[in-house]
C-alpha cells in the first residue's frame, strides 16, 4: 500500500477533502497530500507531472481528461453541484443581489472587487464575464483584485476596506472565516458546476484512490456536503 495519497483539487472541494481527510486516514493509515487551486492550474499540474492519484475537478474537465487518457475510464464520482455566489466582509451589511439591476448597483458601490483569476478559474471567468454583461467591466477595472485561486480571494476579503465584494464558487465562501454569503448570483447570471473526483492512470495504489472517491462522494460525506454548499438532484 502506498504511503501517502497524492490528491489535485480545484478549490471548490477544498473544505470537503479537509472536512474528510481525518476520517480517511483513521480508515487506511494513510495521510493525504493535497494541492488546492484554480480548475485550470490543477490541470496544468497533472499534466506537468505532479504526482497525483485522484483528481478533483469540475465533470466536464473530468471527462476531457478521461478522454485524453490522463485519468482513468472508470472509477469517478460526482461530489454535487456548487453555485456561484456573492460575499462580503462578516461585518459589512449585505447589498441587495437578487436582480442583474441589484447586482450592478452593488458592484458599482462596492469599494474593491475580490475573485480568483479570470483566466484559470472557474468561477473568475464566470465573474469577469458576468461583469462584461453588466456594462460595467471597464468601469470597475481599476477596482478589481484577482487571485490565483476562490480560496486566496476570499482570506483576502477578509482585510480588504469597507464596503468591498467578492464572488467565488459558494464553498470556498462557507468555508472562509470572515466572510459572509451573500447569495447566489441572479438567475440570468448563475453559473452551476458540478465537479467530480477521479483516480488518475498512474494513481500508486488503485484501489486506494476508489476507496477515498467512495467516502468523498459517498453517504458518508453527504451531509458534510451539503452543509458546505454542494447541492444534489436536477
Amino acid at each position: 500500500m502506498t504511503s501517502v495519497l497524492h490528491l489535485l483539487c480545484a478549490g471548490a472541494a477544498q473544505g470537503l477533502v479537509k472536512a474528510m481527510q481525518t476520517a480517511f486516514t483513521e480508515q487506511t493509515g494513510v495521510p493525504l497530500q493535497a494541492r488546492f487551486g484554480a480548475v485550470g492550474a490543477m490541470k496544468e499540474a497533472l499534466l506537468a507531472g505532479d504526482p497525483c492519484d485522484v483528481m478533483i475537478v469540475t465533470d466536464s474537465m473530468v471527462r476531457t481528461l478521461q478522454a485524453s487518457g490522463e485519468l482513468a475510464g472508470d472509477g469517478a464520482a460526482p461530489l454535487g453541484r456548487v453555485r456561484t455566489g456573492i460575499a462580503v466582509r462578516a461585518d459589512d451589511v449585505p447589498p441587495p443581489i437578487a436582480t442583474a439591476d441589484e447586482l450592478r448597483a452593488a458592484l458599482l458601490a462596492a469599494s474593491a472587487l475580490y475573485f480568483p483569476d479570470p483566466q484559470r478559474a472557474t468561477a473568475g471567468i464566470h465573474f469577469a464575464s458576468v461583469l462584461d454583461r453588466l456594462g460595467i467591466l471597464q468601469e470597475v477595472a481599476e477596482r478589481c483584485r484577482t487571485f490565483p485561486n476562490g480560496a486566496t480571494s476570499m482570506h483576502q476579503l477578509v482585510h480588504a476596506p469597507a464596503d468591498a465584494i467578492g464572488c467565488t464558487q459558494i464553498t470556498e465562501i462557507l468555508y472562509t472565516e470572515g466572510v459572509r454569503l451573500v447569495g447566489a448570483l441572479p438567475a440570468e447570471f448563475e453559473l452551476a458546476t458540478v465537479y467530480a473526483a477521479a483516480p488518475t492512470i498512474r494513481a500508486a495504489d488503485s484501489m486506494l484512490s476508489r476507496r477515498f472517491i467512495e467516502l468523498l462522494a459517498g453517504p458518508a460525506s453527504r451531509l458534510v456536503r451539503e452543509q458546505g454548499g454542494f447541492e444534489f438532484g436536477p
